[in-house]
């Protein structure tokens, strides 16, 4: 159970702050069932209401800035998917995607820009599926680093980059 206060992933809202823990928004008399009221951290204007005890929805708390310093540094070694039958490649992006997991994000961040890069030098254009998948995974792990690293979204970017060429010039 998270508490009042803490930072969560929550499926299909990304990073969420528990702002209560409350009964039944719908039904004031059921006082049995206790909800998450949830703000998402990165859409203001609303708020989330689910079960303590829901497991159709991913929830788990967001990782530490330690955790996320030793996810970048791992970035180069994390290997890319290549699925040539596209109805698998796009499952295992949904799943990824779904489960929120922040080294399959990764995974799946590495094998688009790969794949956006190799058939941009093949004079092909970039799926319109790819870049879609891109944003999404992008926007799950950035969003969740934002908070984690202490920097605006916009400059996760940009931090794993300069993190990644610092490692190289390390060695």
């Amino acid at each position: 159970m998270f508490g009042k206060g803490e930072m969560i992933m929550c499926g299909g809202h990304g990073v969420c702050c528990v702002v209560d823990i409350t009964g039944n928004p719908i039904d004031r008399m059921d006082t049995k069932k206790k909800y998450y009221m949830l703000e998402p951290v990165f859409e203001k204007a609303s708020t989330v209401y689910t079960p303590v005890d829901n497991e159709k929805v991913v929830m788990r708390k967001i990782m530490t800035k330690d955790e996320a310093e030793v996810l970048i540094g791992q970035i180069p070694e994390i290997e890319t998917v290549w699925i040539q039958e596209e109805k698998r490649r796009e499952q295992t992006y949904k799943e990824a995607i779904r489960t929120y997991d922040s080294r399959s994000l990764v995974q799946i961040i590495k094998t688009l820009y790969q794949r956006k890069s190799s058939r941009i030098s093949e004079g092909k254009k970039v799926l319109s599926s790819d870049e879609q998948y891109l944003h999404k995974a992008e926007e799950l792990l950035y969003s969740e680093m934002s908070i984690a690293l202490s920097i605006p979204k916009e400059k996760v970017g940009s931090q794993i980059i300069s993190t990644i060429a610092k490692q190289k010039t390390d060695k």
